[in-house]
């Protein structure tokens, strides 16, 4: 049996398994493989079984460009033959630092059959951010378009600069993968275990960790997520993610690709949720993923007055709010279905299709994912290891023994379970905090605020408390057509207070726009710092208190 044919009986499985999910925990098997290169074993195999578009890109300004899975195989076998003319060989690190644009999916398949180290980075990168990740990441290569020009050039360090759209002094031209050998052949063959891909986390709370991914760790492991997805050969998946964090992997590359779908990306300047609704219906999407933070900008709208594709919908990156769930299914009659997983990870647990849904749970483990809670902590037994699961922090071992101590991958999060093995995000470690001697998780506290009409975001820290030790404080960002003020404030403290017992009541609130990593996610680090100096200068100014 081919190391192909392995993969595709452990796909198959989980597909004719889509909706048993007691069947699928049951019966899969991670496939046991020696050699894989997923880019010339399965994607260019899967350009021959189908010739249906692999990739739809839509630009802000209307427009559409398409790819086959024939000419992106076609294509990313050129990329591979024109990256190892200019010196890119096996093992050598690329950063790519491109947006949603197809030249992206190219460099990515083409990096993947040469065996090169793809470093993916966000367009949003600071000079420093970018040198950090040439230095410790052994970046020598990198690709990126216009608007990274300057600072690649401002880089030290890197032999080899490519750019796409357009040409400079100093720069290779991609547009010169035109011209290179359609014919590639690896120098040898990719062992699974090959490093494949090197993320940089997105750092909510201290300096960006290198996490090592292999041949068969993302592109194998994301059947997990293939199968939380609920996606089919032929569908139409939309996954809003931006290019440089491992979400977009997950569910712009690997996931969809698994299953032989279609992979509908935007590249718009903005986000606008009216322009993403109008696009669902355009093109046909019958699978959408977003994080939270797009899902309440959705809500906003009058979802039932815009057609309605959709199958299949999901969010991640951060936990979901029962409101938004409640809000989709009353407009369009779906569930939008949380999950899990991690950078270090694939999907670990996650509400499937044709499973009940808890509002408020993250579901349950996924099959092949061995998850467990210990004191409290959601952990992954590592023997045998699920193939999803990370080499480890490159840069730092100590780190990497850590959170594999005793046998497991301990991810820091915390949740809870109930008597069906349905998973409820309580936080990270480092977030929930006591006040009174009672545990508040963030999480349960935001979603609350969250159901109030003029919340647009909030996060809950600690606020130093000479009684209490602590108390919650939230910080809120207002819904479109909402005015800050301490009337407002006390209303929604109040409606807070309705909702919660007495221990978890949020004691202060403040306006301000919330501080988040260039991936999105809200730093409560920063504003624990920030409440901390306030209160001992006194409190906020501006701050509404609870009985105020």
């Amino acid at each position: 049996m081919t190391e192909r044919q392995r993969f595709l009986d452990a796909r198959d499985f989980l597909l004719a398994s889509r909706t048993d999910y007691e069947a699928a925990r049951r019966g899969f098997r991670w496939p046991t493989l020696e050699n894989f290169n997923w880019a010339i074993d399965h994607f260019d195999e899967l350009s021959r079984e189908s010739n249906s578009p692999a990739l739809v890109v839509r630009g802000g300004d209307g427009a559409r460009e398409v790819r086959t899975f024939g000419e992106l195989a076609r294509r990313s076998s050129r990329v591979a033959s024109y990256l190892r003319s200019l010196g890119v060989s096996r093992g050598e690190r690329v950063l790519l630092m491109l947006p949603n644009r197809v030249e992206l999916w190219e460099a990515m398949l083409g990096c993947m059959k040469l065996g090169a180290v793809i470093v993916p980075a966000t367009t949003q990168l600071t000079p420093l951010d970018l040198k950090d990740r040439v230095e410790r990441g052994g970046v020598r290569h990198v690709m990126t378009d216009v608007g990274g020009r300057a600072k690649v050039e401002a880089t030290a360090g890197i032999q080899t600069r490519v750019l796409c759209g357009g040409a400079a002094p100093g720069w290779h031209d991609f547009d010169e993968v035109d011209s290179a050998s359609e014919a590639f052949e690896p120098d040898g063959p990719t062992r699974a275990t090959d490093p494949l891909l090197l993320y940089f986390t997105s750092g909510t709370t201290a300096k960006p960790k290198l996490v090592l991914h292999t041949h068969a760790s993302y592109p194998v492991g994301h059947l997990t997520t293939m199968y939380w997805l609920g996606l089919l050969p032929g569908d139409v998946h939309w996954n809003i993610s931006s290019p440089g964090w491992a979400k977009h992997a997950w569910s712009n590359v690997f996931a969809p690709w698994n299953a032989g779908a279609t992979v509908v990306v935007s590249d718009f300047p903005r986000f606008s949720a009216k322009a993403a609704l109008a696009l669902l219906a355009e093109e046909k999407v019958t699978s959408l993923c977003a994080p939270p933070t797009v899902w309440r900008m959705l809500i906003l709208e009058d979802l039932a007055s815009f057609p309605q594709t959709l199958r299949e919908a999901v969010a991640a990156g951060e936990p979901l709010n029962p409101e938004i769930i409640a809000r989709v299914r009353d407009a369009w009659g779906i569930t939008v279905r949380d999950g899990y997983g991690q950078t270090e990870t694939t999907a670990l647990v996650g509400n499937t299709p044709g499973q009940p849904v808890k509002p408020g749970s993250m579901g349950r483990p996924l099959p092949g994912c061995p998850v467990e809670l210990v004191e409290g902590e959601i952990t992954v037994a590592t023997s045998p290891r699920p193939t999803g699961l990370m080499v480890g922090y490159e840069d730092d071992p100590v780190m990497t023994d850590h959170v594999m101590r005793d046998g497991r991958y301990h991810t820091g999060d915390v949740a809870e379970a109930d008597g069906d093995g349905y998973v409820v995000y309580v936080g990270r470690a480092d977030d929930v905090f006591k006040a009174s001697d009672y545990r508040i998780s963030p999480f349960e506290l935001e979603s609350v605020l969250l159901e109030h009409p003029a919340v647009a975001e909030a996060a809950v820290v600690p606020s130093p408390d000479p009684v209490r030790l602590a108390v919650p404080k939230a910080f809120v960002v207002l819904a479109p057509g909402f005015v800050a003020g301490r009337e407002l404030g006390r209303e929604i403290l109040t409606f807070v207070r309705e909702r919660v017992p007495p221990y978890k009541r949020v004691k202060r609130l403040e306006f301000r726009e919330l501080p988040k990593t260039i991936s999105g996610k809200i730093r409560r680090v920063e504003l624990k710092t920030l409440e901390k100096e306030q209160r001992e200068g006194g409190g906020a100014p501006d701050e509404i208190t609870d009985g105020d």
